[in-house]
């Protein structure tokens, strides 16, 4: 029997202070209160600012890739400040620091990306040559790909942040994550959700994980309560595809499993970071055999792509 956290002592959720990152840690919250009858009050958050969060200047490939989202809070998880962080998944590296286990997932979100404008309706509607703002390696190769036509300028920063600077006519639109949008309650932004056949979302896109320690048991049978498997099985097939690609924010990789009964389709995308070739496939197997999927499905897109297909770097 575990001894279940009080206003006293309560368990401290780690998180980044932006306003999805607080949503996201208040939906953990939540979830846990529910599960085992708590008050709010057993719970506390903990903002912990990260250099990802701090150096908002410069592109991420340039100041050190996902793990600026993740490093500070790691630590503090390791040093007993806090007990579990609650993470994007999208932003994870995929290999966690010795003594930190990542096995909880939230049910998972849209995993779209919203087109985002104050002008235009959808992405065929921009004109040539307009000015489209993103952060994403991923979502500029696509565009690039798709749309050789348009300016891309950087666009780093929250959900507001980059709210702001459509507003301010930096960029004629922009692309946001359609989960972070329905989280913060502003889903009516988007303009036009992306098929997934038009711009194949990030690894891990629109799920939420829970990190704690190995060895913190009373974290670890709370968290089983609230883990949702399906995701988890989309999960472990998808970052089995980023890791057999060594994928990192320097790298535009897409992928996306989907559960069908007994059954997961994996679909993944490569392309040279100039937009200039894009190399996709996809491929089904058992949902016990999605890990080995995606590393099968990441070996024969990089046989396909050939040597060198991500040394390109813009800048």
């Amino acid at each position: 029997m575990i001894s279940l956290p009080t206003p006293t002592s309560p368990l401290r959720i780690g998180t980044r202070g932006s306003p999805l990152a607080l949503a996201q840690a208040y939906e953990t919250r939540d979830r846990l209160a529910a599960a085992f009858a708590l008050a709010n009050d057993a719970f506390e958050i903990v903002v912990i600012k990260t250099t990802g969060d701090k150096v908002l200047d410069r592109p991420l490939k340039e100041i050190g890739g996902k793990g600026l989202f993740t490093k500070e809070i790691e630590e503090a998880m390791l040093a007993g400040r806090i007990d579990i962080a609650v993470h994007s998944m999208k932003d994870m590296p995929v290999d966690q620091p010795e003594g930190l286990v990542l096995d909880c997932y939230l049910p998972r979100e849209d995993v779209r990306d919203a087109f985002v404008s104050d002008r235009h309706a959808c992405l065929a509607d921009l004109p040539e040559g307009a000015v489209v703002g993103s952060s994403s390696l991923r979502r500029r190769a696509q565009l690039m790909h798709r749309r050789p036509d348009l300016q891309l300028v950087e666009f780093r920063g929250n959900v507001q942040t980059r709210m702001a600077k459509l507003s301010g006519g930096v960029a004629e639109a922009t692309f946001l994550a359609m989960a972070g949008l329905r989280r913060l309650g502003l889903a009516g932004v988007a303009r036009d959700a992306m098929s997934v056949d038009d711009m194949l979302p990030a690894v891990a896109q629109g799920a939420i994980g829970i990190e704690r320690r190995a060895r913190d048991a009373r974290s670890a049978a709370m968290l089983e309560a609230v883990h949702d498997g399906p995701t988890g099985q989309r999960l472990a097939a998808e970052r089995a595809f980023l890791a057999a690609l060594d994928g990192s924010c320097e790298t535009p990789i897409a992928g996306l499993a989907e559960l069908d009964g007994g059954s997961l389709t994996l679909r993944g995308e490569i392309l040279r970071p100039d937009g200039s070739e894009a190399v996709a496939e996809a491929d089904s197997a058992p949902v016990e055999d999605g890990a080995a999927l995606g590393r099968d499905l990441a070996q024969r897109l990089l046989s396909r792509a050939g040597p060198g297909f991500f040394d390109w770097r813009a800048g």
